[in-house]
């Protein structure tokens, strides 16, 4: 997979709704009714981070719930590719990127949303092919303004900002041209998935997935 390949695969993605959740799972039992209550507020690209010893896991089993799409999160290496793939993912994200794990994705066919959190980063990203990359982290970055600022001269590429987004500061990216959707953990909060709250997580995709777009 090329990178211009794998840059209209995630943006496919990116826009199948304004929010695409970023899930910490610690119990696999949690995945499939937790897939299907985003999936069914209107949220069906998800991100599974390879942060807890059951991610693996977790991704198998949200692959087989009907409607939705699972990336894998937080990858590093090449063997973080090699198991997300197997696992079933159909799309990577990353904080940042390195030319290994940018090789890694494009051998085994799986689109990446790299992270880029500065001009350079970006333009570096660009110059490879990626025109849809990851803006991390977002907050701490310097925000919307910061990401305004970058698109002015890079039109070329698009985002999804990730780290620190919310319900009250989502708006202010979607409201960006430059930004497809944006990443965010608030729609599944660990205290309701720990208490298989499925309806109301249900309510907060629905509430995510009205937010409207540039």
């Amino acid at each position: 997979m090329t990178p211009q390949e794998a840059s209209l695969k995630s943006a496919e993605i990116c826009q199948l709704a304004p929010v695409i959740p970023v899930l910490v799972v610690h119990d696999a039992a949690h995945a499939a009714p937790l897939a299907a209550a985003l999936v069914a507020g209107g949220l069906p690209a998800l991100e599974v981070t390879l942060r807890t010893p059951a991610a693996l896991d977790v991704i198998r089993e949200m692959a087989t719930v009907a409607g939705g799409v699972v990336g894998a999160g937080t990858l590093l290496t090449p063997a973080d590719v090699a198991a997300a793939k197997a696992a079933g993912a159909k799309f990577g994200v990353s904080p940042g990127a390195t030319d290994r794990l940018l090789d890694a994705c494009e051998e085994a066919d799986l689109p990446l949303l790299p992270g880029a959190a500065t001009a350079t980063e970006a333009m570096r990203l660009l110059e490879r092919g990626y025109t849809v990359q990851k803006f991390f982290p977002a907050e701490a970055s310097g925000g919307a303004p910061a990401l305004k600022a970058i698109g002015a001269p890079i039109p070329q590429v698009r985002f999804c900002p990730t780290g620190g987004v919310s319900l009250k500061n989502a708006a202010d990216y979607l409201g960006l041209s430059n930004t497809l959707c944006v990443g965010g953990s608030w729609v599944a909060p660990q205290a309701m998935v720990e208490a298989g709250d499925w309806d109301g997580i249900t309510a907060l995709a629905a509430e995510a997935a009205a937010l409207p777009r540039s």
